[in-house]
């Protein structure tokens, strides 16, 4: 399990210089998380069977990596979709479902290809095993109605309590005992500021205990990125406008260098952006494949030549 969750190499791509004198430095220690690449293979394997298959929602928040797998095949469903479907295979992307799925897929007689990241699945268990235990307050600290915390409230029953952000936390009752998780991958420092505030807060009659459940490869390139963002005069952080990851990991590049910018393909990049740049680091989520990155990296090259 824990090999799941342990750090990619975060050095960066040889350096390459096209004729036009910039220098572009793919990120090494961007692209696929082990979860995310393992939904990928999986999918990849059954349309090479010729297989009909179903996936429950985007594979990954990456509009490019999805059009490709359709290509290949894969048909992206919603819920009230998976309602209608009888007799087919389903594939449950790394973000992980609720109980309420596999109770579903169960009665229509579909066959389950669960993708869902082990980090992902040993905190729905986690979580499940406190909501059993009964008592308290089961905090979440995490996006509301993304996927992966749809599938963690599900463990309880709809019942425990989302909070997005810190100040949501104050809106906790402090005299009941609070078990609190985290997303896998939300912030490591607001995570932390969450328990502090918490810890200062709980009154003695009450049990606190909180559960680090970030995912060590999600929260290790935070500190990666923000070194390589500051190695180049501009920053082209590609990522699907949808990945909560994605947006944690721009921000914080953008933090670092102001002269970043979010696309989702090459056909973004203004030209104008390159104008007196010397280095252009190209880096990306957890969704973000690393042949888009290759084609930024090419589209500058074309761009530049």
């Amino acid at each position: 399990m824990n090999n799941s969750c342990e750090t990619k190499d975060s050095s960066t791509s040889p350096v390459k210089r096209n004729d036009g004198g910039i220098q572009i430095e793919i990120d090494k220690g961007s692209g696929f998380c082990f979860g995310v690449t393992t939904a990928i293979k999986k999918a990849e394997e059954e349309l090479a069977k010729g297989t009909k298959l179903y996936c429950l929602g985007d594979i990954v928040h990456n509009g490019m990596e999805c059009e490709r797998l359709r290509q290949m095949g894969l048909v992206t469903i919603n819920h009230d979709d998976l309602r209608q479907l009888h007799n087919v295979k389903v594939l449950l992307r790394a973000h992980g479902e609720p109980p309420e799925t596999y109770v579903l897929a169960q009665r229509n007689n579909i066959e389950i290809i669960d993708a869902t990241c082990p980090v992902v699945l040993q905190l729905q268990r986690r979580i499940k095993k406190q909501y059993e235990a009964g008592g308290g307050q089961i905090v979440i600290f995490g996006k509301n109605g993304h996927a992966e915390v749809l599938g963690l409230v599900g463990q309880t029953q709809g019942e425990a309590i989302v909070i997005e952000k810190f100040d949501d936390v104050k809106c906790l009752d402090f005299e009941r005992d609070i078990y609190l998780y985290s997303q896998t991958t939300k912030s490591l420092d607001e995570f932390h500021r969450i328990i502090d505030y918490i810890q200062e807060h709980i009154q003695p009659n009450a049990v606190f205990q909180s559960f680090d459940t970030i995912c060590r490869q999600v929260a290790n390139r935070m500190p990666n990125i923000s070194q390589f963002a500051t190695h180049h005069d501009l920053i082209l952080f590609v990522c699907g406008r949808k990945s909560s990851n994605g947006k944690v990991l721009y921000n914080e590049c953008l933090h670092i260098n102001p002269n970043s910018h979010l696309i989702e393909g090459p056909e973004e990049i203004q030209p104008e952006w390159l104008e007196g740049i010397g280095t252009v680091g190209i880096c990306g989520a957890t969704s973000t494949p690393k042949w888009l990155m290759e084609q930024c990296r090419d589209a500058i090259v074309a761009l530049t030549d």
